[in-house]
């Protein structure tokens, strides 16, 4: 056996910035190389940032990629790096983009991975399967490598593989295992689920297994517009024993001794696999010397709770978002409800109270203990807190304007969407907008009104699970003997708009423990009407709520950008016709019956 001391490198890069990100790679390579590593990976298209999405058709961009990561590797060496081997994710491409009418078959984009060591690239490996589900849409840019490149490192059959190609079966890791590794680094911008966690250490063992060979899994962290990322990398042997886990939701280096099978004598030929994969072998010739000091072993630490574990994801994305695009503070209308309340704290959590304004903008109808909640959370969590009346500019709306019922509940959201937008423009602020998923999904929103924001962060979180996290953070404030941020009677009270006298959410809504576990079986389930109902709910609610959510998917359309934490998010996770006659409720029925006359 030969002993490595491998090093993965869980950071943080921002999408296009190829200088910042150039830097960060020096950065933690050499604060790997401090802690006497001998192979140093960085997570998957770290250079760049992921996903590029279009990007990958501006030829300028795929240029500067490539030419960024020469630069890289001479700025390496030139860093006194040069003996130390550094995988880095980047955007390559060997022919023209596949969309263009120069395309070559199997030419064109890749997702790719290089192996950095004396200043130039010493292997390069295509990511081989490429998803095209949920969030993904690789098939639209990339083309799927067939290479396997097999670099001795220290005497050690080491190869490189990316994201996806862990998750399927076959392909690069049963091509490792033809091929003799020793050591499989996969390198990964895999978003965070809640729950993902618990998928990802037994499909690693399954394909630890698969290949025979230790996997030293890094994964990025950090916001990209929707997307968080965890990171959660790790190192597990062959026989599926977890060395090392990383810590969640913030960059960390995972230095760990790795004992692995030395590589059989002689120079290995290349090879044809049966499945059509070829393996390339290449050889580095020095690296920094063993560590003659104690071991390093890196920390083995267990998944958050799923109510911390959501927590942090949301307040990660929405730093990240605020900070990746240089806002300076955000606002939002702080109105004494769930739904705020638990934005506000979140923001507070991401940015500090000095960055956070909360707005309390009462209407005739705003009961006073909602403006003392929204006065108490304000002083609990030290943010900046103001108060506008909006009654006055109803009042002048109603004077010129003949409305009634609805248009007039309609009329306040908008008029506090205008003040919010004014205090944006004026000051600089992002607009935070509160609507939960459990409103959006069944169009309970006000278009211009409660939806007006640029940034939500609680876009993918249920209703039910919005209190479930207000009870957390404030339990976890207890536990670090420090003030809870949401009053209890925000927590406690009925849910409601208050746009009209006595007004509570379940005047409209089925209770949402009953409306809750209905969407997630249409929405995240994919359930039809049928389903649901085998399920054992009951069939006239199951019927309203999914009219509900069908007629409302013109609204969802234009709400605001928001981080995913669920396994299918409203965005590119559920891509639905705005315009679409089916229905659940009969639709089937009426469309066959209309093709009858």
């Amino acid at each position: 056996m030969t002993t490595l001391r491998l090093a993965l490198c869980q950071v943080n890069p921002i999408v296009g910035d190829l200088v910042g990100n150039a830097t960060i790679i020096r950065e933690w390579a050499r604060r790997a190389a401090d802690a006497g590593a001998q192979l140093v990976a960085f997570p998957e298209l770290t250079l760049t940032g992921y996903p590029v999405e279009d990007l990958v058709f501006r030829r300028s961009f795929m240029e500067a990629s490539k030419a960024a990561l020469g630069r890289l590797a001479a700025d390496l060496a030139a860093d006194g790096l040069g003996d130390l081997p550094v995988v880095v994710g980047y955007l390559d491409a060997d022919g023209p983009p596949q969309v263009s009418g120069d395309a070559e078959p199997g030419h064109g984009a890749r997702n790719a991975a290089a192996l950095l060591h004396g200043g130039k690239t010493v292997a390069t490996y295509f990511k081989h399967h490429l998803p095209n589900y949920g969030v993904f849409d690789e098939d639209r840019y990339f083309v799927p490598g067939e290479t396997l490149s097999v670099v001795r490192v220290g005497g050690v059959d080491v190869t490189l593989t990316i994201c996806e190609d862990l998750w399927q079966v076959g392909g690069p890791f049963a091509a490792a295992r033809q091929a003799g590794v020793g050591l499989v680094i996969n390198i990964n911008g895999s978003p965070y689920e809640l729950k993902k966690d618990d998928v990802r250490l037994p499909l690693v063992r399954r394909r630890a297994a698969e290949a025979r060979a230790t996997i030293a899994y890094v994964n990025m962290i950090g916001g990209q517009d929707e997307l968080v990322y965890e990171g959660d990398s790790m190192i597990v042997t062959a026989e599926g024993e977890l060395l090392a886990r990383a810590p969640q939701f913030v960059e960390h280096l995972l230095v760990h001794d790795v004992d692995l099978p030395a590589a059989t004598d002689g120079p290995p030929a290349d090879i044809e696999l049966a499945d059509g994969m070829r393996v390339l072998h290449r050889h580095i010739e020095s690296l920094p010397a063993t560590p003659t000091e104690k071991s390093a072993a890196g920390e083995l630490l267990e998944p958050a709770a799923d109510e911390a574990e959501v927590w942090q994801a949301l307040v990660l994305g929405l730093r990240d978002y605020v900070d990746k695009n240089r806002f300076p503070t955000v606002v939002l209308g702080l109105s004494g409800g769930i739904d705020s309340s638990v934005v506000a704290a979140l923001a507070v959590d991401a940015l500090g109270a000095d960055r956070v304004v909360g707005v309390s903008l009462p209407s005739q109808h705003s009961s006073e203990h909602s403006r003392e909640d929204a006065a108490e959370l304000a002083q609990r969590t030290g943010l900046d807190y103001r108060v506008e009346p909006i009654q006055p500019i109803v009042d002048t709306f109603l004077a010129n304007l003949s409305l009634s019922g609805l248009s007039v509940e309609n009329l306040q959201a908008r008029v506090r969407g205008v003040i919010l937008m004014a205090l944006s423009n004026q000051e600089g602020h992002l607009v935070l907008t509160t609507g939960n998923k459990s409103e959006l999904a069944v169009g309970y929103s006000t278009l211009y009104g409660d939806s007006v924001g640029g940034f939500n962060p609680v876009k993918d979180v249920w209703k039910t699970l919005i209190w479930q996290l207000a009870r957390w953070r404030n339990a976890e404030a207890v536990r670090r003997g420090e003030t809870p941020p949401i009053p209890e009677s925000s927590i406690n009270k009925p849910p409601s708009a208050e746009l009209s006298p006595g007004q509570l959410d379940s005047d409209t809504l089925p209770e949402y423990d009953l409306l809750d576990p209905i969407l997630i079986g249409y929405i995240d389930g994919d359930l039809g009407r049928d389903g649901l109902i085998e399920a054992g709910h009951d069939p006239a609610l199951v019927e309203q709520v999914l009219r509900m959510v069908d007629t409302a998917e013109y609204k969802r359309r234009q709400s605001a950008p928001g981080t995913k934490i669920s396994m299918k998010a409203f965005g590119r996770d559920r891509r639905l016709p705005i315009t679409n006659r089916w229905r659940e409720d009969g639709g089937a029925a009426e469309a066959a019956a209309r093709l009858g006359e």
